[in-house]
């Protein structure tokens, strides 16, 4: 309904007409709407929110990549977030060489499957150190053997699993590898017409660079859609105190397993009297039946203790605890 005049405004308005300060026809004019193209082949499923929503996901899939991969390559591993874009699956399809690693991902408890693109030379590079070498890719491209694409798919695999902690403000994802893929026409996971988002990853390992394509269809992301944007994303961040990194801290240091040794005694003797030790011989030690005997935390002195048995076993009752640094 639109807007009521007062018979106040009703009389000012005339009034400007008949002055000549108002033309009717240029209020026409700007009470037009414009009319704005819309393309269905190309329906805008990701807004510019989703997009960057996505990018700060995988900029925190990329901090965990560079900090695990490691760990198995032996190489070091930067990760940089280059872009991201909507676009058709038959145009991100077309665009794949041949041979591809396309990595099938069932991306449980979504509906669907996404698809990590991995670059042929990151792949050989991988296999190349994985099995001792240096880490460099092949001059010429060849196809994967059964054995390389097993040693690709175990990286994979370890890779996506990472994909719980980017995500679990949107979902607790349960992501697992479903297969790999060497020929892009055997992975149509959905309509050639279908919007997916793509997000690029410049991945580089030790010398070798190369990019990672991680393809979202919009199907598999429809019911997570509206808490992909950055107000949800950070709302939903949890923030954890001092405390409570001091407490994981402590529990982790709780299930540490250190070594503790309880000293009988020390000696010396030369080389020759070693060398023709002999069952049964003796070694006099510096200490007493009833001295107590030293107890080392690794290769810290922790306590003094005095020796005895427990059971059928050998054991120390601790008399003194040492607490200088």
């Amino acid at each position: 309904m639109g807007e009521v005049l007062s018979q106040n405004e009703i009389d000012s308005l005339l009034q400007a007409l008949n002055s000549g300060e108002l033309d009717v026809d240029e209020i026409k004019e700007n009470n037009e709407k414009q009319a704005k193209n819309y393309d269905f082949a190309r329906p805008a499923k990701f807004s510019k929110e989703h997009l960057r929503t996505l990018e700060i996901i995988f900029e925190h899939y990329g901090r965990l990549l560079s900090t695990t991969m490691p760990a198995y390559l032996r190489k070091s591993v930067q990760v940089e977030v280059m872009n991201s874009e909507a676009v058709t699956y038959s145009e991100f399809s077309n665009a794949l060489s041949n041979p591809v690693i396309l990595g099938i991902v069932d991306f449980a408890p979504l509906n669907g499957n996404i698809i990590i693109e991995l670059a042929t030379n990151l792949g050989y590079a991988m296999v190349d150190r994985m099995l001792g070498g240096p880490g460099e890719p092949l001059e010429r491209s060849r196809e994967f053997s059964e054995i390389e694409l097993l040693i690709v798919e175990r990286i994979l695999s370890i890779s996506i699993d990472l994909l719980k902690e980017p995500w679990e403000n949107v979902i607790d994802l349960n992501p697992r590898l479903e297969r790999i893929e060497t020929n892009s026409q055997f992975a149509q996971i959905i309509s050639p017409s279908e919007m997916i988002a793509i997000v690029t990853i410049n991945l580089k390992i030790g010398e070798v660079e190369g990019l990672m394509n991680v393809c979202l269809p919009y199907l598999t992301l429809e019911d997570v859609m509206d808490k992909l944007n950055t107000k949800f994303w950070y709302s939903s961040v949890k923030t954890k105190s001092e405390e409570g990194f001091k407490e994981n801290i402590e529990t982790l240091i709780n299930y540490a397993p250190i070594p503790v040794k309880a000293v009988l005694g020390q000696s010396i003797v030369s080389v020759n009297d070693f060398v023709d030790l002999q069952v049964g011989d003796i070694i006099r030690l510096d200490t007493k039946a009833d001295d107590e005997l030293s107890i080392f935390i690794g290769n810290i002195e922790k306590f003094k203790a005095l020796p005895g048995a427990s059971g059928e076993k050998y054991a120390v009752q601790i008399t003194e605890i040492l607490r200088e640094e």
